[in-house]
Protein backbone atom coordinates (compact mmCIF):
# COMPACT_ATOMS: atom_id res chain seq x y z
CA UNK A 1 0.00 0.00 0.00
CA UNK A 2 1.24 3.50 -0.92
CA UNK A 3 2.00 5.82 1.50
CA UNK A 4 -0.28 8.76 0.01
CA UNK A 5 -3.18 6.13 0.67
CA UNK A 6 -1.91 5.47 3.48
CA UNK A 7 -2.10 9.56 5.21
CA UNK A 8 -5.58 9.70 4.15
CA UNK A 9 -6.51 7.18 6.95
CA UNK A 10 -7.58 8.65 10.89
CA UNK A 11 -6.43 7.28 13.82
CA UNK A 12 -8.70 6.35 16.47
CA UNK A 13 -7.49 8.77 18.74
CA UNK A 14 -7.58 11.69 16.57
CA UNK A 15 -11.54 10.90 15.95
CA UNK A 16 -13.87 14.13 17.46
CA UNK A 17 -17.42 14.26 17.11
CA UNK A 18 -18.75 15.56 14.36
CA UNK A 19 -16.38 14.59 11.55
CA UNK A 20 -17.87 13.33 8.32
CA UNK A 21 -16.22 11.00 6.00
CA UNK A 22 -14.29 9.19 7.96
CA UNK A 23 -11.89 6.39 6.96
CA UNK A 24 -9.87 4.16 9.63
CA UNK A 25 -7.66 0.82 9.83
CA UNK A 26 -8.60 -1.18 12.94
CA UNK A 27 -8.64 -4.32 14.30
CA UNK A 28 -12.58 -5.57 15.29
CA UNK A 29 -12.23 -6.25 19.67
CA UNK A 30 -15.48 -6.84 20.40
CA UNK A 31 -19.00 -6.79 17.93
CA UNK A 32 -22.57 -7.61 19.08
CA UNK A 33 -25.33 -9.22 16.50
CA UNK A 34 -27.85 -7.04 14.85
CA UNK A 35 -31.03 -5.34 16.79
CA UNK A 36 -33.74 -3.10 16.16
CA UNK A 37 -34.35 -0.36 17.59
CA UNK A 38 -37.10 2.66 17.27
CA UNK A 39 -35.71 6.01 16.50
CA UNK A 40 -37.36 9.02 15.20
CA UNK A 41 -37.48 8.09 11.26
CA UNK A 42 -38.75 4.65 12.36
CA UNK A 43 -37.92 1.28 13.17
CA UNK A 44 -33.92 0.64 12.18
CA UNK A 45 -31.44 -1.82 12.18
CA UNK A 46 -28.21 -1.81 14.16
CA UNK A 47 -25.34 -3.17 15.58
CA UNK A 48 -22.57 -2.41 17.75
CA UNK A 49 -18.39 -3.07 18.16
CA UNK A 50 -15.34 -2.23 19.59
CA UNK A 51 -12.49 -1.48 17.52
CA UNK A 52 -9.61 -0.03 18.03
CA UNK A 53 -5.93 0.66 16.53
CA UNK A 54 -2.35 1.73 17.93
CA UNK A 55 -3.81 4.68 19.43
CA UNK A 56 -7.18 3.60 21.71
CA UNK A 57 -10.57 2.41 20.61
CA UNK A 58 -13.46 3.24 19.94
CA UNK A 59 -17.10 2.67 19.90
CA UNK A 60 -18.38 1.67 16.48
CA UNK A 61 -22.41 1.44 15.51
CA UNK A 62 -23.29 -0.24 12.20
CA UNK A 63 -26.85 1.14 10.76
CA UNK A 64 -28.89 -0.74 8.08
CA UNK A 65 -27.30 -3.08 5.71
CA UNK A 66 -23.90 -2.44 7.52
CA UNK A 67 -25.32 -4.12 10.55
CA UNK A 68 -23.69 -7.59 11.49
CA UNK A 69 -21.11 -7.07 8.47
CA UNK A 70 -17.92 -7.30 10.94
CA UNK A 71 -16.40 -10.28 12.88
CA UNK A 72 -14.13 -10.26 16.37
CA UNK A 73 -10.88 -10.58 15.45
CA UNK A 74 -10.83 -9.18 11.58
CA UNK A 75 -8.55 -6.41 10.36
CA UNK A 76 -10.66 -4.02 8.74
CA UNK A 77 -10.80 -0.55 6.68
CA UNK A 78 -14.06 1.54 7.04
CA UNK A 79 -14.48 4.34 4.86
CA UNK A 80 -17.06 6.90 4.85
CA UNK A 81 -18.15 6.60 8.28
CA UNK A 82 -19.06 9.81 10.45
CA UNK A 83 -18.59 10.64 14.14
CA UNK A 84 -20.75 11.22 17.14
CA UNK A 85 -20.67 11.64 20.65
CA UNK A 86 -22.52 9.58 23.64
CA UNK A 87 -22.67 10.32 27.70
CA UNK A 88 -19.08 11.85 26.71
CA UNK A 89 -17.55 9.75 24.59
CA UNK A 90 -16.63 9.59 20.36
CA UNK A 91 -18.93 7.04 18.46
CA UNK A 92 -17.94 5.93 15.06
CA UNK A 93 -20.86 5.25 12.83
CA UNK A 94 -21.21 3.31 9.53
CA UNK A 95 -24.11 3.53 7.20
CA UNK A 96 -24.85 2.48 4.00
CA UNK A 97 -23.08 5.41 1.61
CA UNK A 98 -19.49 3.46 4.18
CA UNK A 99 -17.97 0.43 3.38
CA UNK A 100 -15.98 -2.18 5.09
CA UNK A 101 -13.44 -4.31 3.79
CA UNK A 102 -10.93 -6.78 5.33
CA UNK A 103 -7.61 -6.72 5.49
CA UNK A 104 -4.46 -8.80 6.08
CA UNK A 105 -4.02 -9.97 9.44
CA UNK A 106 -1.02 -7.82 9.72
CA UNK A 107 -2.80 -4.28 8.53
CA UNK A 108 -3.75 -3.73 11.96
CA UNK A 109 -2.40 -3.81 15.62
CA UNK A 110 -3.16 -7.41 17.37
CA UNK A 111 -5.95 -7.23 20.21
CA UNK A 112 -3.26 -7.00 22.61
CA UNK A 113 -1.34 -3.84 21.44
CA UNK A 114 -4.61 -1.68 20.95
CA UNK A 115 -4.51 0.57 24.49
CA UNK A 116 -7.75 0.95 26.42
CA UNK A 117 -8.34 4.63 25.94
CA UNK A 118 -10.99 6.04 24.10
CA UNK A 119 -11.12 9.55 22.86
CA UNK A 120 -13.63 12.15 24.40
CA UNK A 121 -16.25 14.23 23.20
CA UNK A 122 -15.91 17.80 24.56
CA UNK A 123 -18.38 18.44 27.72
CA UNK A 124 -20.00 21.43 25.40
CA UNK A 125 -20.23 19.15 22.62
CA UNK A 126 -23.76 19.51 20.45
CA UNK A 127 -25.18 17.77 17.58
CA UNK A 128 -25.50 20.44 14.41
CA UNK A 129 -28.76 21.04 13.81
CA UNK A 130 -30.05 19.39 10.70
CA UNK A 131 -31.83 21.39 8.27
CA UNK A 132 -35.70 21.16 6.67
CA UNK A 133 -37.03 20.36 10.19
CA UNK A 134 -40.42 21.36 10.78
CA UNK A 135 -39.89 25.07 10.09
CA UNK A 136 -38.67 24.63 7.04
CA UNK A 137 -41.21 22.35 5.88
CA UNK A 138 -44.22 24.53 6.80
CA UNK A 139 -42.28 27.55 5.24
CA UNK A 140 -42.14 25.68 1.74
CA UNK A 141 -45.61 24.40 2.03
CA UNK A 142 -47.14 27.65 2.84
CA UNK A 143 -45.46 30.48 1.75
CA UNK A 144 -45.33 33.94 3.81
CA UNK A 145 -46.78 37.15 1.82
Amino acid sequence: MSEQSREKNTKVSDLKPGMDNVSVRVRVLEAEPPRTINTRRGVRTISEAVVGDETGRVRLTLWGNAAGNIEPGTAVEIKGAWTTAYRGQVVLNVGSRGEINTLDDNEAPREEEVPEETPKAPPDWRPPQRAGGFRGFRTRRYPRY
